[in-house]
């Protein structure tokens, strides 16, 4: 049978239409981390400009230049340039940002509230006086208007459970100045919560601490697990609320650190809904940057128990250590692997970024600060991530997260606030 025109012409249409995919040439990796930035850029669980700026400048903002950083090094103490600042942040496609206010959890907690309060300030007139490049949010709805109208949306997120000293009370003024996560413990426990970091007493939470985490999900402040004990992570994950993050903490079976997460408890993240959000610094990254660490802190040891009554014979025997024996630093790949390790093992759909940039002394080589993202990008496309799993790494997963914390919060604000006795 002769076919007519108007039956030919589609299946002619459709034969072009494969010529021209299978001619066409495929995406490098370059283009395919390119084009999951631009459709959704980084938004980064941890970077601590706010502890730079009360160390180097005691929180004073008069002088301070925030679009470009890189001539903040000082000479006389040793302090390296900091890693952000808002020409780099454009270079790296960063669009969201958890700025965490740490403070030391050596301080006395009534102290540790008030200089949390500073850091909330500090991070807050930080925001304002560069109107056209951030925008402070407290919800997933900012953080996409903010991004669409070209500027970082800037979130707050709190270090250490010492910073509401005890009480749920201060949790809710926190809450009410625009902090959105909390992280439980920092490097040594509180009363209510074991660190991953120190002599466990707790189990993981006390009573109490349960009691800290139901009124963060009832608030909608997210509940953060990096620092604390595997016991706490348990503990937190079984108050069945919504998803938890894990603001810049990495995988155990690669590096076998205390501030990183054995395969067991990352499928309770993953069971939960939550991300880990993937850090930059060599000592939690590559294995023989951690035994370094431990190496480093022997010789310290030895230098002052040589040495008792000597500090700078101590400094000056351990600077010469240092230079003798310089940490593994690792590079981009290293931090791959730990992505690969966790998207293999609970799905990408639980995977983030936290670099740690500004916080730590060191990053691995080729993700130096905060205009490097890409390279990382790139390494994992080169691995056969496609760009709908580097969009969800990039920010859609930690967006995933806060609105699901959100609408949990939603859901419970009728509930009456949780309750605890004043302390003085």
């Amino acid at each position: 049978m002769i076919r007519g025109p108007s039956m030919t012409k589609p299946f002619a249409l459709l034969a072009c239409a494969a010529l021209l995919v299978a001619a066409a040439p495929p995406r490098s990796p370059e283009a395919i981390a390119d084009a999951a930035l631009k459709a959704a850029p980084v938004f980064d669980g941890h970077n601590d400009v706010p502890e730079q700026l009360r160390e180097r400048r005691k929180n004073i903002l008069e002088g301070f230049d925030f679009r470009d950083t890189r001539n903040t090094a000082d000479a006389k103490t040793g302090q390296a340039a900091m890693m952000t600042d808002l020409s780099r942040m454009k270079t790296g496609k960063v669009g969201a940002q958890f700025w965490s206010v740490y403070v030391s959890a050596n301080l006395p907690e009534p102290q540790a509230v008030q200089a949390t309060l500073e850091q909330i300030d500090v991070t807050r007139r930080l925001i304002a006086a560069y109107p056209q490049d951030l925008q402070l949010c407290v919800d997933s709805a900012c953080v996409i208007a903010a991004q669409k109208a070209g500027r970082v949306a800037s979130l707050i997120g709190m270090e250490g459970g010492h910073s509401i000293g005890g009480s749920l009370a201060v949790l809710r003024q926190m809450h009410a100045l625009g902090a959105r996560y909390m992280t439980l413990t920092h490097f040594k426990n509180t009363a209510w919560a074991d660190s991953g970091t120190d002599a466990p007493v707790h189990d993981g939470l006390t009573p109490f601490g349960v009691k800290v985490v139901r009124e963060m999900q009832r608030l909608g402040v997210l509940v953060d697990l990096a620092h604390v004990s595997e016991a706490t992570m348990a503990d937190a994950l079984a108050t069945n609320g919504p998803p938890v993050i894990v603001s810049h903490s990495n995988a155990r079976a690669i590096n076998g650190h205390a501030r990183n997460i054995s395969d067991a408890t990352l499928r309770l993240i993953g069971a939960n809904g939550g991300v880990v959000m993937v850090n930059f610094y060599p000592v939690y990254v590559v294995e023989a940057a951690r035994v370094w660490a431990a190496s480093r802190d022997a010789e310290q040891a030895r230098f002052k128990a040589l040495h008792r009554g000597d500090p700078a014979t101590t400094d000056a025997a351990l600077a010469a250590w240092d230079k003798a024996n310089p940490m593994p630093r690792g590079s981009v790949k290293d931090v791959a692997d730990h992505l690969d390790h966790i998207a293999k093992l609970i799905g990408v759909d639980h995977v983030g970024l936290g670099g740690d940039l500004d916080g730590v002394e060191a990053t691995v080589v080729g993700l130096e600060d905060v205009s490097t993202y890409p390279a990382l990008f790139v390494e994992l496309a080169r691995r056969g991530w496609p760009q709908a799993d580097l969009e969800k790494l990039s920010s859609r997963n930690i967006l995933r997260v806060m609105k699901a914390a959100e609408a949990y919060a939603t859901a419970h604000k009728d509930d009456p606030a949780l309750e605890n006795e004043t302390s003085f």
